[in-house]
């Protein structure tokens, strides 16, 4: 039997919905910069600071490696603190999340190298990769539900892309951190010291972050919801919607592929394949973060007016013809060719990307929609931000070059189209309605 209020959106208090948008895009813009920053050192000092016996393509590859590491924790990240996220509520959860990524990152800018320490150097900062990776499986989700489980129903795709836009402002801001580095210092002293300076410095946004999600109220979505199950939340995610988390993760797996190919692979490409100058590759990384911004913006808002699965198929169907064009672009070998190819691949991902602060939240009940749409996100990570850019490597020094990795991304667009294409139609009910929906079912 469902409450009264089952059939209508819970009661928006514009009050508390200004505070869960602020608190979600500082919470994920923090997070995603301390990711975003760990992607740019991995690319351009890492080979250096932490492999320096195994020259610059050995070195770059167990460098971007050590990237990867944090995708492999991320699910395991979403079931932890979707468990806690479900049954004790999005807020303290989300500051958890906050406080682990922080200290993670400031121990990244504070590890000795391995210059100083050996061997014990890069395995501490795998130890730390998969910290920073458990803190972003559980950061997204709860995110997301501050917003959309507060949000009226007809402009939901509306106020989730406030968390959406956290990746984007992220690398923008870390790119324009290593480049106000770049232009200050001398190579030698950013290899010695300087690159610390951007780890360390997200000390300052983990206070604004912290200061603003204690302020938070719980989500409207979870007070109203009624008792918590007695069962697991995984458990009856993979009971009760199995497909629905496939599907999900394969609708959006693309997005990760074409992300991390655009922030972690392209800056090591155009510094070492492409030999253009440092500042100019993190200078066209601010375009492209801007880029996606407002392709995100776009999106999102479009969704509530059009669907949501429709902008996410359109977001794929463009992500099939930019990985076949991207690299051309890139390969012209200009600064500008590159802020182009770059801003193509990073602007296509917001289209598709816009939309799914709501659209995953949709697909699952309230009483594990923290964890189901978690884990779909997340094992969309495992699979196009950390196998994809891997593979990127391998193919780069291939017969095939740079036009293998093009494919690749194309090829993986296409299997998240078809699985779009499979989920269903969700953003046209209130949450309440759809858990009567599920739970009939």
């Amino acid at each position: 039997m469902t409450s009264p209020s089952a059939s209508s959106s819970p009661p928006v208090d514009r009050r508390d919905l200004r505070k869960a948008f602020v608190a979600s895009l500082t919470g994920t813009s923090l997070e995603w910069y301390d990711f975003a920053v760990y992607s740019a050192a991995a690319a351009l000092v890492f080979n250096k600071v932490f492999f320096p016996e195994l020259g610059a393509a050995v070195g770059t590859a167990l460098a971007l490696a050590t990237f990867g590491v944090a995708f492999v924790a991320r699910p395991f990240g979403s079931v932890l603190f979707g468990h806690f996220g479900d049954r004790l509520g999005r807020k303290g959860t989300l500051v958890t999340t906050l406080l682990l990524m922080g200290f993670s990152t400031l121990a990244i800018g504070l590890l000795p190298t391995t210059g100083t320490i050996g061997v014990l150097a890069p395995i501490l900062l795998v130890v730390l990769r998969i910290l920073q990776g458990l803190a972003v499986g559980g950061e997204w989700a709860g995110a997301t539900l501050l917003t959309a489980e507060n949000a009226p129903t007809k402009a939901r795709g509306k106020y989730a892309l406030f968390p959406q836009l956290g990746p984007s402002v992220a690398f923008a801001l870390a790119s324009a951190t290593f480049l106000v580095t770049a232009l200050t210092m001398s190579n030698e002293a950013f290899l010695a010291w300087g690159w610390r300076i951007p780890f360390i410095g997200s000390v300052l946004l983990v206070a604004v972050g912290l200061y603003v999600r204690l302020a938070l109220e719980e989500t409207a979505g979870f007070r109203n919801s009624g008792p918590v199950s007695t069962k697991l939340p995984i458990t009856e995610v993979f009971t009760t919607r199995p497909a629905a988390v496939l599907l999900g993760a394969g609708s959006t797996t693309a997005v990760f592929a074409f992300f991390y190919i655009g922030v972690t692979y392209l800056t090591s490409y155009g510094t070492q394949q492409l030999q253009l100058p440092r500042p100019s590759v993190l200078a066209m990384g601010i375009v492209g973060g801007i880029v996606f911004a407002l392709t995100t913006i776009a999106s999102a808002i479009l969704s509530d007016r059009v669907g949501r699965r429709k902008m996410v198929v359109g977001g794929n169907i463009a992500s099939v013809a930019a990985g076949l064009v991207a690299f051309p672009i890139i390969d012209i070998g200009t600064v500008w060719s590159f802020g182009l190819g770059l801003s193509l691949v990073l602007g296509v991902v917001g289209i598709a990307y816009g939309p799914i602060g709501a659209q995953l939240p949709e697909l699952f009940p309230t009483r594990f929609r923290y964890t189901g749409a978690g884990i779909a996100y997340n094992l969309a990570g495992v699979f196009g931000g950390g196998v994809v850019p891997l593979f990127a490597a391998a193919l780069a020094a291939s017969t095939l070059g740079s036009l293998g990795i093009g494919l690749l991304l194309s090829a993986v667009s296409l299997l998240s189209l078809l699985c779009t294409l499979a989920l269903p139609q969700t953003d046209a009910d209130s949450l309440a309605e759809q858990d009567a929906q599920l739970a009939a079912a």
